[in-house]
């Protein structure tokens, strides 16, 4: 039933939305690249192959055999990190200047050099360059294809697409998990070349679909190209060119662009000081993309199999394969809820269960560390914590970051949001092995990491319920109204959208009291006669047609 709900397109939404879906679905595979590639080298680092062939004379305190050095093996995990923040930055003025599609192909062909350097690698410095570039190609993508989701895609189901880019992060994890284990018993190099050349085969299945699908309508009418936003509008509703409810749509996509601008330019100084409350909205989004690596996900996924087999579980690799599957299964019910009970209460659902499971890991790890009850208790409560993960703040974040911008200003401030991410992305990774390991100049913490993880749930928790408005069920133009129009977050659920911003054009004012140009509203009213006289002309089965009035004419 509440599959049903959630995932049945309304009676009085004109056209078909099977196309859209299809090209979202397909786009969010992008989310595999990254997916697959951290979950590969969490299993590498812990392969006898890699390190004797990696090590460069250092030996493991804990088995007394040659191994990479816990600084080595931070730059190798962070780095990929360090590329994606740079990539995400670089995706804003490639994705406006470029268009979403053509960006998004650039970046899997430098993704692509990146898997090359990795796979002929034999040596620490070209395995980091390679991870770099591959970092680079994954920012880029991280930042388009839920851009790219959120504007094709119809509002009834935009959450749930935007959550397949999670859905496909936690597929390439456990693709990657599968593989590990497969040939992690390989002797020589092909026991790690394997799974890194396999890179190859995800990255040009994406770039064979991208050569197909269409650019965005709402990027293309703000490039001014309205016949192509009409043409790609007509293949994901699948209607004529001039069915009225897709002429409607366009018209006021086109309008809402056209407000925004009214309210001030589109510079980065834009993105924090302009209106209606990008700075909020900003703020909102990076808090989002940082909470979610604070909450300790990518500790589990970077380094599970290394620490599951430093507190003494026997079979890492099976174990991890367990978690990731738990991850994969548990991201459906975030794809269902996330449009059916909304994304703010998803989320502080999601922050509650994560927090009671991280404290209840680090309580038990503490207090009797090494033990094989307490080793089964930390196995459950971190598959547990998986579950609120990938059912919550794992997709939702995603969501929330691609629909809460403007038009004018979508992918600057989605750039620097998950920017914002990848940073912190970058200083968990490269932190946790001094951070955990015994040593010399190492916190040696073990499993009382899992406290710091637990505190930023909480703090995740109050983030939310502060910061974060509810946007399920509205169009991203109807956002900019939520935003003019409710002063607090917790009062968002009751929102109900009440503007047209053709009929704000027609009056040539905003709500704000920002008078629109006088060529907008003149325009406009030119294009308010010619309409009208077009009523006057209408046949009889034309003017019924026009006062039925419960068609949605917006997606």
């Amino acid at each position: 039933m509440a599959i049903a709900m959630a995932w049945h397109k309304p009676d009085n939404v004109a056209g078909s939305s099977a196309p859209a879906i299809m090209v979202g679905l397909f786009v969010a595979t992008g989310g595999l690249l990254f997916g697959y590639d951290t979950g590969t080298i969490s299993g590498i680092l812990a392969m006898s192959a890699f390190r004797k062939q990696f090590n460069t004379g250092y030996l493991d305190l804990k088995d007394k055999e040659l191994n990479v050095s816990p600084a080595q093996s931070a730059q190798i995990v962070a780095i990929l990190s360090a590329g994606t923040f740079f990539g995400a930055l670089m995706a804003a003025p490639l994705g406006d200047r470029l268009g979403r599609r053509l960006s998004l192909i650039i970046a899997v062909a430098i993704f692509s050099f990146g898997v090359l350097l990795q796979t002929i690698a034999m040596a620490i410095p070209l395995l980091i360059s390679g991870r770099f570039f591959a970092g680079v190609g994954v920012g880029v993508i991280s930042v388009l294809v839920p851009l790219y989701q959120s504007e094709m895609a119809p509002k009834w189901i935009r959450g749930t697409l935007v959550c397949a880019y999670q859905l496909a992060i936690t597929v390439g994890l456990f693709l990657a998990a599968v593989i590990n284990i497969i040939t992690e018993r390989i002797d020589g190099a092909n026991a790690f070349r394997i799974p890194l050349a396999l890179q190859f085969l995800w990255a040009g299945v994406l770039l064979l679909g991208l050569m197909l699908l269409p650019e965005t309508p709402r990027y293309l009418i703000k490039r001014n190209l309205h016949a192509a936003a009409a043409s790609s509008l007509s293949r994901l509703r699948r209607l004529d060119i001039t069915h009225p409810a897709l002429i409607e749509e366009l018209a006021e996509i086109e309008a809402n662009h056209e407000y925004e601008l009214s309210l001030g330019t589109a510079t980065y100084r834009d993105v924090f000081l302009g209106s209606p409350h990008l700075g909020r909205r900003l703020m909102t989004g990076c808090g989002l993309q940082m909470l979610q690596q604070l909450s300790g996900c990518n500790f589990i996924f970077y380094y599970g199999t290394t620490f599951f087999s430093f507190v003494g579980i026997k079979s890492p690799f099976v174990i991890a394969l367990v978690t990731n599957v738990v991850n994969v299964v548990s991201t459906v019910p975030g794809m269902i809820l996330v449009e059916s009970i909304g994304r703010r209460r998803l989320l502080m659902i999601g922050a509650g269960g994560m927090a009671v499971c991280q404290l209840t890991v680090g309580a038990v790890g503490t207090v009797v560390p090494k033990v094989a009850a307490a080793n089964i208790v930390l196995i459950v409560f971190v598959c547990i914590y998986i579950f609120f993960f990938a059912a919550s703040w794992g997709p939702v974040v995603w969501v929330v970051t691609s629909e809460i911008y403007p038009l004018k200003v979508r992918a600057k401030s989605m750039s620097i949001s998950i920017a914002s991410n990848w940073i912190l992305n970058f200083a968990i990774a490269y932190g946790t092995p001094y951070l955990v390991n015994n040593g010399p100049s190492y916190a040696n913490l073990e499993s009382k990491i899992f406290f710091l993880w637990g505190f930023f749930c909480v703090v995740s928790f109050v983030f939310v319920w502060a910061m974060v408005y509810e946007t399920s069920k509205i169009s991203l133009e109807q956002i900019d109204e939520l935003y003019e129009r409710v002063d607090r977050a917790w009062n968002s659920p009751t929102f109900q959208p009440s503007w047209s911003f053709q009929e704000m054009r027609d009056e040539g004012a905003s709500s704000s009291g920002i008078q629109l140009t006088e060529d907008l509203a003149r325009q406009r009213t030119g294009t308010s006669q010619s309409q009208a006289e077009s009523t006057a002309s209408m046949s009889e089965e034309d003017k019924i047609i026009a006062q039925l009035g419960d068609v949605d004419l917006s997606y």
